[in-house]
C-alpha cells in the first residue's frame, strides 16, 4: 500500500456545508475567519508626535529623530508602536498611500497565528496613525530670537565677496550648513548662529581646512545659579580670513622674502586652499604660505582683480630655463609681446613682458594684467622698492580672458541667508548699488569656474535642465555643434543629479 499518495478525507463544514478537507476545526477558511479573529489585542488606531518643520518624530520620552517618509526607517517605528504584536507572527507589512495633508499614516499587516492545533490562520488588516503636530525642542529654540549659544562671525577685508561665494559652495557640499540655527549676510560677511559651542567650533575646524584664517574667541556670561553653581555663557568665535585672494597681486614683506629664500617682491596668487600659493611670475617659482608663517610677516593684495586691463597677444617667443619640472608645472615661461586691447589699432605702443602662462596663452588671444606702472598703490613695503629703484615689473599678467557666458548648462545651489537691513533715507540707492556689485562679482565666480577646472574639482555642479534643452534645440536647427572646443569648459560629466538629501546629525550631545 502507498502511504504517500494517501490524501486527507473530505467533510462538510460545520457551518456552511461546504465540502472541505478534514481539519482539527471542521470548518473551511471564510467560516474560521468570521468565527476567530487574530487581530484581537493588537492595537489598530495610534497618535504619533511629529514636527512640522524639521520632519522628527517624537520617540518617548523627549528624543526627536528625523525619519523620511515612507522610508524603512519609519516603517520600523510604526511596528514598534503596535502593542500586541508579539503575539503573532508578521509576514508582510507596507505603506499605504494617504493624502499629504490628511495627517495620517496607514500601515497593511499581513500576519499569521495557530488558532487551533495544526490549523494557521493568515489575515490582513490595517494599522492607522494620527499625526499630531508639535514642534521639537531644537526648531523651538530656533525660532525664538536671541536663543542661540554660540556664533561664530566669519570676516574678509576686501572689496568684493567671491571668497565668500566659494565658501558657500563648500559648506553645502560637506553639509556644513545643516547645523547653524540661522545665518545672516552681512557686507563683510557672514555670521553663523547655533544652539551649541560644540558646533561652533566644529564649524571653525572646518574652515582652518579649507582657507587660511585665524580665530580669536570669547565668552559672556549670560546668568549664573549660585546654589547649583551652573552659569550660563554665550560664546564669540571671532573668524578673520586673511585679505588675499585669486589673482591677487601682492607686495612681500622684506623680512618675508628673506626668510623664503630672497624671492623676488612682486608675486602674484593663483590659488588658495588652507595655504597661500604664490607664484613669482617672472622666473615660474612658486611658494606656499601656511598660516604660522603668515602670521610671522602679514600682507595684503596691493592690486585685485577689479583692477585688471585687458591686453592682446601680438607674440610669443619660449623661454628657456635650468627647471627640469617643466613637464608637470603648471606654468610655463615665455616672452610675450602685448598691446592694449584699448589702443590697439590706434597707435603702436607694445609691451615686452615675461610671464608665466605659455601653456594656454597662443597668438591673437585676449590676456588680463595688471599694468604695475600706472597704479597708485598705497603699500609702503610697495614704495620702499619704489624708492631703491628695484626690478619692479611694468605689466604682469594674471590670465587668459575668456567670454563671458550667459547660458550655462550648469548651476549652483545657494544657502538661505538673512539679510542686514540698514535704516535711513539712502538705504534705497545703497542697496541698489550693493545688488549691483555682488551681481557683478557672482558673475565673474561663476566665469572663474567656467574657466578653470582645478576651481572648480571642490564643489558641486548641477545640471540646469533648461539651458541643455535650449542647447540641443539650436544644436538640432543648425545641425553643427554651437559650443567651442575649450578643454576647460565644464562638461556634463562633471554635474551631478540633482537629489534632495537630507542629512542627519547622530550620536552629537548638547552642551550642557
Amino acid at each position: 500500500m502507498d502511504f504517500s499518495r494517501q490524501t486527507l478525507p473530505t467533510i462538510l463544514c460545520c457551518m456552511c456545508g461546504t465540502p472541505i478537507p478534514s481539519n482539527p476545526s471542521n470548518m473551511c477558511g471564510m467560516c474560521l475567519r468570521t468565527q476567530v479573529d487574530i487581530t484581537e489585542g493588537i492595537t489598530k488606531q495610534l497618535t504619533v508626535q511629529y514636527c512640522k518643520s524639521c520632519g522628527s518624530y517624537l520617540t518617548p520620552p523627549t528624543q526627536w529623530v528625523f525619519i523620511e517618509p515612507e522610508s524603512k526607517e519609519l516603517l520600523a517605528f510604526c511596528l514598534k508602536r503596535i502593542r500586541g504584536l508579539n503575539k503573532v507572527r508578521l509576514i508582510d507589512a507596507s505603506f499605504v498611500w494617504t493624502e499629504p495633508h490628511s495627517k495620517r499614516l496607514k500601515v497593511k499587516l499581513t500576519i499569521q497565528k495557530e488558532v487551533f492545533t495544526g490549523t494557521i490562520l493568515q489575515q490582513s488588516f490595517l494599522v492607522e496613525y494620527v499625526l499630531n503636530t508639535y514642534q521639537c525642542d531644537k526648531c523651538t529654540k530656533a525660532q525664538t530670537p536671541h536663543t542661540w549659544v554660540a556664533v561664530a562671525q566669519v570676516r574678509q577685508k576686501v572689496p568684493h565677496k567671491r571668497t565668500f561665494y566659494y565658501l558657500e559652495q563648500l559648506l553645502l557640499r560637506h553639509s556644513a550648513h545643516l547645523q547653524p540655527t540661522s545665518m545672516k549676510e552681512l557686507p563683510d560677511g557672514l555670521d553663523f548662529y547655533f544652539n551649541t559651542r560644540s558646533h561652533a567650533q566644529k564649524l571653525v575646524d572646518f574652515l582652518q581646512q579649507v582657507i587660511p584664517i585665524t580665530v580669536k574667541t570669547g565668552k559672556k556670561l549670560i546668568s549664573q545659579d549660585d546654589s547649583n553653581n551652573t552659569y550660563n555663557y554665550k560664546y564669540t568665535f571671532s573668524v578673520e580670513i586673511a585679505p588675499v585672494c585669486r589673482e591677487d597681486l601682492i607686495c612681500l614683506p622684506p623680512k618675508l622674502r628673506t626668510s623664503l629664500g630672497n624671492v623676488s617682491p612682486i608675486v602674484l596668487c593663483f590659488k588658495v586652499s588652507n595655504v597661500l600659493h604664490l607664484v613669482d611670475t617672472f622666473t615660474g617659482a612658486t611658494y606656499e604660505i601656511n598660516k604660522e608663517i603668515y602670521a610671522r610677516g602679514p600682507f595684503t593684495g596691493i592690486a585685485n582683480s577689479r583692477q585688471l586691463v585687458s591686453f592682446i597677444v601680438l607674440d610669443i617667443s619660449h623661454v628657456r630655463t635650468s627647471n627640469s619640472n617643466n613637464f608637470f608645472s603648471p606654468f610655463l615661461m615665455v616672452d610675450v609681446q602685448i598691446a592694449r586691447l584699448a589702443d590697439f589699432g590706434t597707435n603702436d605702443i607694445t609691451f615686452q613682458v615675461r610671464s608665466h602662462l605659455g601653456k594656454i596663452l597662443k597668438v591673437g588671444d585676449t590676456v588680463l594684467g595688471y599694468e604695475v606702472s600706472s597704479l597708485n598703490f598705497n603699500n609702503s613695503d610697495f614704495n620702499t622698492l619704489n624708492l631703491n629703484r628695484q626690478n619692479i615689473p611694468d605689466i604682469v599678467l594674471v590670465k587668459k580672458e575668456r567670454p563671458s557666458k550667459k547660458d550655462r548648462i550648469w548651476k549652483l545651489k545657494r544657502l538661505e541667508t538673512e539679510k542686514e537691513e540698514e535704516e535711513g533715507s539712502a538705504r534705497s540707492k545703497k542697496e541698489v548699488a550693493e545688488k549691483e556689485r555682488e551681481q557683478q562679482d557672482y558673475q565673474h565666480f561663476l566665469d572663474d569656474l567656467e574657466a578653470d577646472r582645478d576651481y572648480r574639482s571642490g564643489i558641486n555642479l548641477y545640471p540646469d535642465q533648461e539651458s541643455i534643452q535650449r542647447k540641443q534645440r539650436r544644436r538640432e536647427e543648425m545641425e553643427t555643434e554651437t559650443d567651442e572646443d575649450d578643454p576647460d569648459a565644464v562638461k556634463l560629466e562633471e554635474l551631478l543629479s540633482e537629489m534632495t538629501i537630507q542629512d542627519t546629525e547622530m550620536g552629537e550631545q548638547d552642551d550642557q
